[in-house]
């Protein structure tokens, strides 16, 4: 199986994933536990999953456990969209990033994503240079385009001289506006090169944030105040689905305005069960648990039915994202809690029983015992 084979089937669903279980990534999942992971997810049909570094030991065991569990049990499948963290000269170092200048370390990144897809060519089938790698609104790390072209030319070369696989996909996965859907200002020669040179174009769309920043489709409408409460949130989580698809259109009009054409697939999008910031109830109201499994349904309707690829983000709640503070949304966008408890969005695959006799961390996938 190629990327070119796998994304956008309905039969090879996709997810963002990361196994951490503690408020630090300091403390790493071992390759049983990946392993439980990989199990629950191939039992919700999914069969490629996104990483985002390989700086820390958790992307090579994920790919040592998926080698493994290929062995151990008969048409097994998972692959990997394997990503490669970017970013700027002094990010997260407490100097004053400098934007124009790329970290000294991202050849490293590079060159140890090469290893693992020289190691694991029946695993990996994609490489993302960076994530959210350019979009300017990511002040402590971003690049600029000229920096992601480089390492995306670098790896195509390698495709060319038979160093790679040649049906490896290289991308690199980035908000709408970074892939030229939104502001003039992204508009350059070097992100024109960049989409020429990617195999596809992995975009995010997230509206859950801009219920707050841009709210001009979220909420109730005066015609809609005499409906039921399921049915305004109905028509709130659809307009929230046509504004990430018209992010889409976006890109779509903007690779088109260059006389390309290429797959666009959705690198991320998601939805947080749960804010006490400025997507919860003191805010714009966005985050819950019925709210979020209606757009994950809706989204992976529309998907689906475009043979659109769309890594949600993500399996897991990962409380490691913001240690100071729990009740922070991106603690809370898996469709699994920590300890293992299914979200309202899955509950029928729950009730299906496609979850029996699998665990996590010795907890079993079930619904939790609270209203929901």
């Amino acid at each position: 199986m190629t990327a070119a084979q796998i994304l956008g089937k309905p039969d090879y669903q996709a997810i963002s994933y990361g196994g951490y279980r503690t408020q630090s990534r300091r403390v790493q999942p071992s390759i049983a536990q990946l392993k439980e992971d990989m199990k629950i997810l191939a039992a919700m049909g999914i069969k490629i999953i996104r990483t985002y570094n390989v700086h820390l030991p958790e992307a090579n065991n994920i790919l040592k456990a998926i080698a493994e569990l290929n062995q151990e049990i008969p048409g097994f499948e998972m692959y990997v969209m394997l990503g490669a963290w970017i970013d700027c000269k002094n990010a997260w170092t407490g100097f004053e990033p400098n934007h124009h200048e790329e970290s000294e370390r991202n050849p490293t990144e590079i060159e140890h994503a090469v290893e693992l897809a020289r190691k694991y060519p029946e695993i990996i089938k994609i490489i993302a240079v960076g994530n959210e790698a350019m979009v300017k609104w990511a002040t402590a790390y971003y690049v600029q385009p000229s920096v992601i072209l480089k390492w995306v030319n670098h790896l195509q070369a390698l495709k060319k001289k038979g160093e790679l696989p040649k049906d490896l996909w290289i991308t690199s996965s980035d908000n709408f506006a970074s892939w030229g859907g939104g502001a003039s200002e992204y508009h350059v020669p070097e992100l024109n090169e960049l989409i020429k040179a990617v195999d596809y174009i992995s975009m995010h769309t997230y509206p859950m944030h801009d219920t707050h920043y841009h709210p001009v489709f979220w909420g109730v409408n005066e015609k809609e105040m005499q409906k039921s409460r399921e049915e305004q949130i109905e028509w709130a989580m659809e307009r929230a689905l046509q504004y990430a698809i018209a992010q889409y259109e976006a890109v779509k009009k903007y690779m088109q305005s260059l006389g390309l054409e290429k797959p666009i697939h959705i690198g991320e999008t998601g939805w947080a069960s749960f804010s006490n910031e400025l997507y919860g109830n003191e805010g714009s109201k966005a985050t819950d648990e019925y709210k979020a499994g209606i757009f994950y349904q809706k989204m992976r309707k529309w998907t689906t039915e475009n043979k659109i690829a769309c890594f949600y983000f993500e399996a897991f709640d990962e409380i490691w994202k913001d240690a100071a503070n729990p009740g922070g949304s991106e603690n809370h966008f898996g469709l699994f809690t920590i300890d293992a408890k299914a979200k309202w969005a899955i509950w029928d695959l729950v009730d299906k029983g496609i979850f029996k006799n699998l665990s996590r961390d010795g907890n079993a996938i079930k619904k939790p015992t609270r209203e929901t």
